[in-house]
């Protein structure tokens, strides 16, 4: 079956940096976060002048920009919100993703022309549900990350064809209800629903016994503990052809507190798996080698969440809450000289002279060459770059541009 409307490719964009690195790197849309109201406060977020920014750069380019304002509020935060929707109703912003009903209302209140998108957080599981958020004028559903294929194509059928279906394609997975979570509150008083999760579902665990503290017992046999609420990470890329037939128009990806390399090679290779089944829907075989692309930034195991099944032990890591991390993030691009073949590389990690590195670009494939010849600001050759966002003169064997990234395998 060929669906009738692309998938969107939708990218964090967890600071001003990364959303341009999401843009160029083929994201169809991208959502942010302001300084305040977002469930990513660790994330670097947006300023009002970089979000006008941000959104030049994005429109520019064809690219949707979605403001994430998904808080569950308390009093306290109505009118500082009231202010800041004030500031902003005049961005070209394409819609807000919010979670709060109250805030929904406020919003249309001061921005009548608003597209509201409802968050995941709002836990959205049922038909019923989505048809009553539609009469209060939600022009799309963040899917709850707890929906199977089954259930979604039952929604996608129950409700109006002008309303809209997200879910979560990638990214780490909440051992709670779509992220409505109380024990980062408990444990740290840290309130994961105002933006503030310390993440203690990734910490280390043990057993202790009422009458014997301080002696700490494994609940199985690794004597380091258990991980036992962490979840492996969601991973879609090679079910596009399922999430397309389920009705999906735009396919999250989460992660608006990693690394612009992380952006940069989750949003490169779905995007090359999108437009390779959109290309010949019935011949459309995935390539293996966007896996491999992906799993060059940080990442853990991998899993299909809910999608096709309710998730089993399988679907955890009991070993450990590390990611794999097999290659280093050596350099970004921020300029090339195509006379000379030179680029300047803003460092990132550690590069030396001899070093065998990659270097990936966006919508073209990756070439590996040795790092041969290195320049400091001064113009003098040097063999290691140790220091942080050391500016750099490389010579490249290929030609490059701007945002293109250099890596190497650990």
């Amino acid at each position: 079956m060929k669906p009738m409307k692309k998938m969107e490719l939708l990218a964090p964009a967890g600071d001003l940096e990364k959303l341009k690195i999401a843009v160029v790197y083929g994201a169809d849309a991208v959502y942010f976060g302001g300084e305040m109201f977002s469930l990513r406060a660790g994330a670097g977020n947006m300023t009002i002048e970089e979000m006008k920014e941000g959104i030049e750069f994005a429109h520019e380019r064809g690219v949707k920009c979605y403001l994430t304002i998904n808080i569950f509020a308390h009093n306290e935060d109505i009118q500082p919100l009231t202010e800041y929707l004030h500031k902003i109703k005049d961005m070209a912003l394409d819609a807000f993703i919010v979670s709060d009903p109250g805030i929904i209302d406020l919003i249309q209140e001061i921005i009548p022309d608003a597209e509201i998108h409802l968050s995941t957080q709002a836990n959205m599981t049922n038909y019923r549900t989505a048809n009553f958020w539609y009469k209060m004028g939600v022009k799309r559903i963040v899917l709850a990350r707890e929906m199977t294929f089954e259930e979604i194509h039952e929604i996608r059928d129950k409700i109006p064809e002008d309303m809209e279906l997200e879910s979560f394609v990638h990214g780490a997975m909440c051992i709670s209800y779509s992220g409505r979570c109380l024990l980062s509150n408990f444990m740290i008083e840290r309130d994961a629903n105002r933006g503030a999760c310390a993440h203690p579902c990734r910490w280390k665990y043990a057993l202790v016994e009422e009458q014997r503290p301080g002696e700490y017992y494994p609940v199985e046999e690794d004597s380091r503990g258990t991980y036992i609420l962490n979840s492996r990470d969601l991973c879609m890329i090679e079910h596009i052809p399922q999430l397309a037939e389920a009705g999906i128009v735009s396919a999250k990806i989460e992660g608006r507190m990693k690394s612009i390399f992380y952006v940069a090679s989750l949003v490169s290779a779905y995007r090359k798996a999108i437009d390779a089944y959109y290309a010949d829907p019935e011949n459309y075989h995935f390539n293996p080698e966007c896996m491999a692309e992906m799993t060059r930034a940080s990442h853990r195991e991998f899993t299909t969440g809910f999608y096709f099944h309710q998730p089993t032990n399988k679907d955890q890591n009991y070993q450990t809450s590390a990611y794999t991390r097999d290659y280093s993030f050596t350099g970004l691009v921020k300029s090339y000289d195509p006379e000379t073949g030179y680029a300047i590389v803003e460092q990132r990690n550690k590069m030396v002279i001899g070093d065998e590195i990659e270097v990936l670009g966006p919508c073209v494939e990756y070439f590996t060459q040795t790092l041969t010849e290195m320049y400091n600001e001064e113009g003098e050759p040097i063999e290691s770059a140790p220091h942080p966002q050391q500016i750099l003169k490389i010579k490249m064997d290929r030609p490059v541009d701007t945002y293109f990234m250099l890596c190497k395998k650990k």
